[in-house]
């Protein structure tokens, strides 16, 4: 098998040394989001942290006063042993007190990580509400989510890790000052022995960012491969058509290749990071060799040798966590930009304020000659489209598949604006309603819709989230939509659990699952339903009385279908008929028939097939 090319990262992915430190800017408003998280719990974390900070110069100094008071007992006999036991008895109570504040460290980091991962989840779900469809679909945005998304434990690290280096920080302060007191030149071979190994660990830990970042989409496609290789949805195929040797190639492949690029970043990391290692152990043993001549001198005490000794190895131990510390916050910094800029994505403000939307449909919709292309993509799919739904009309969009007849419900319903030409409702542009106000109009089926691993009363009521507690509304909707027959089918009724993903889920059959979502559409008293192939998992006779209910409890509402069915379709009052994104056809079942053109060629074509 061929050695596997690799994807090299582009200078837009690359993460300088100056770009690696431009992440800390953003620490400050971090700290501010975890504050406002759990004010209590900071503030005694930041207390407990202070205290704590200054354990170990204390734990020292007092070490030297008991060696110290031992070398005097020796000299002086009979002495009074009461101050070296007044010693002992104080470095017991710092120990104490230092594992204490350790634990309530450690508790707090806990409580706020979790209070924070909640908070910042919290915010990205309903960031992404905000944003449009075109910005969700775009693979280069999608990147930015999923690198806000799955980022949140490396942000609750970043915590633990800067207030950890604040703490850090007052101790190497404390533990330097001690140094210099008794010692100064000791602190130009302490840095001599760390400086070199930060340097390192800074400059690998942006290139390891870099990898991370220019990856994004290949690791997305790692996760995915992982799902439909080991998912209950996708098991039935994967085993029918033998797909376990291909996705298990595939994904062996793309990982391989990821594991190739990491680890010639860990070799070179590991390679000059011994090398730099060599010289710190070369410096600490010349310091350790400098206080042994000072002490055989008599320029320093045995105590003060403890000290220095003791100092110095904490030190180093200290400054080699603090620097590489450094490096793992920096790096995670990096990523906590990728959260802010994530949350501060721009969302669009209408330029004009939103105009009341009407009290009651009274004209109808109407699309001037409305042209629309994906963004992203060259192919126009509506060429000049114009029609007028009237208020109260059911109206039908059939054509062959691509014709355009989804993304006319897209653009009714707002989530795309035509690339030109309008789209009116009363006579007023539908981009100048409020958003939510507007889309508040409508009850809605996709094609597509979700089967939301949630309970059946949940999975009904998400069609109007507000009445999740109105059982008789909700029960009214599922008879409504045939679901009725569902709730009497399942063990617990609304309380089923749907889906094998949790504890005593229910799967349901295709057309069980299209009867709920057909009852979200039910939930609200939409004036507009839209039902974008509703039945398509529904037999026969289900699918007549679904539109048979239908069409008598929309009466005088505006509704829109799109079906493949033309037992369906000519329930409709007016159908209207799309051709490679253009209008061909538009009037009732049977001036249609009538016109002999495409419509009545695709029902002659679907009759002949029961015949």
């Amino acid at each position: 098998m061929p050695r596997p090319a690799l994807k090299s990262i582009t200078e837009e992915e690359r993460i300088s040394l100056k770009d690696s430190f431009k992440g800390w800017r953003s620490i400050p408003r971090f700290f501010r989001e975890i504050y406002q998280a759990g004010p209590g719990l900071f503030a005694g974390n930041i207390a407990a942290r202070i205290l704590k900070a200054f354990g170990p110069v204390a734990l020292l100094w007092v070490g030297k006063l008991i060696i110290d008071e031992i070398v005097r007992l020796l000299q002086e006999e009979g002495a009074d042993m009461g101050t070296l036991w007044r010693y002992v008895a104080m470095e017991l109570g710092l120990a104490l007190l230092t594992d204490l504040l350790g634990r309530v460290v450690n508790l707090t980091d806990g409580l706020l990580g979790d209070l924070y991962s909640n908070a910042s989840s919290e915010r990205i779900i309903r960031k992404a509400q905000e944003l449009t469809l075109e910005q969700l679909e775009d693979p280069k945005f999608y990147d930015k989510l999923e690198r806000a998304r799955t980022q949140t434990s490396s942000r609750v690290n970043l915590m633990s890790n800067v207030l950890g280096q604040a703490e850090a920080l007052l101790s190497v302060g404390s533990l330097i000052a001690g140094l210099i007191f008794f010692e100064p030149w000791l602190i130009v071979l302490l840095f001599l022995s760390i400086v070199p190994s930060f340097i390192n660990e800074v400059r690998y830990s942006s290139q390891r960012y870099s990898l991370a970042r220019s990856w994004t989409s290949e690791r997305r496609e790692l996760d995915y491969l992982r799902y439909i290789g080991a998912n209950t949805l996708t098991a039935k195929e994967v085993k029918l058509f033998g797909l376990t040797g291909f996705l298990a190639a595939r994904f062996k492949n793309l990982a391989h290749r990821y594991y190739l690029l990491n680890r010639r970043i860990a070799i070179r990391q590991s390679l000059f990071g011994g090398l730099f290692n060599l010289l710190g152990v070369l410096s600490y043993y010349g310091a350790y060799v400098l206080i042994i001549y000072r002490t055989l001198g008599g320029l320093l005490t045995l105590g003060e040798l403890t000290f220095l000794s003791g100092s110095f190895n904490r030190l180093q131990g200290s400054l080699q966590g603090l620097f590489s510390r450094f490096t793992r916050i920096s790096e995670s910094a990096l990523y906590l930009k990728d959260y802010f800029d994530f949350i501060d994505l721009h969302i669009p403000a209408p330029e004009l304020e939103p105009v009341p939307l009407p009290q009651r449909i009274t004209r109808g919709f109407e699309f001037r000659d409305v042209h629309f292309t994906y963004p992203g993509s060259k192919t126009p799919i509506l060429k000049g489209v114009s029609f007028t739904l009237r208020a109260g009309e059911k109206m039908a969009f059939v054509g062959q598949n691509g014709a355009g007849k989804t993304t006319l419900v897209k653009l009714i319903l707002g989530f795309y604006t035509p690339t030109s030409g309008q789209i009116l409702l009363d006579g007023m542009d539908i981009s100048r309603f409020d958003p939510q106000a507007y889309r508040d109009r409508f009850g809605v089926i996709f094609q597509d819709f979700f089967r939301y691993e949630f309970t059946l009363r949940e999975n009904i009521a998400v069609g109007n989230i507000d009445a999740l507690d109105d059982e008789g509304r909700i029960m009214e909707a599922a008879r409504k939509s045939l679901a009725d027959s569902v709730v009497r089918e399942v063990e617990e009724g609304l309380e089923q659990q749907l889906g094998r993903r949790f504890y005593q889920g229910q799967e349901l059959s295709g057309g069980q699952w299209q009867k709920v979502a057909l009852a979200r559409a039910y939930m609200k008293d939409a004036e507009v339903m839209v039902l974008d192939e509703p039945t398509a998992s529904l037999d026969a006779r289900a699918e007549y009385e679904v539109f048979r209910r239908f069409i008598g409890l929309t009466k005088g509402r505006t509704s829109i279908i799109i079906s493949h069915r033309f037992s369906t379709v000519r329930m409709a009052d007016r159908i209207l008929v799309l051709d490679a994104g253009r209008i061909v056809e538009l009037g009732t079942h049977e001036e249609l028939l009538e016109k002999g053109g495409l419509y009545a060629e695709l029902f002659h074509l679907q009759a002949a097939g029961y015949q």
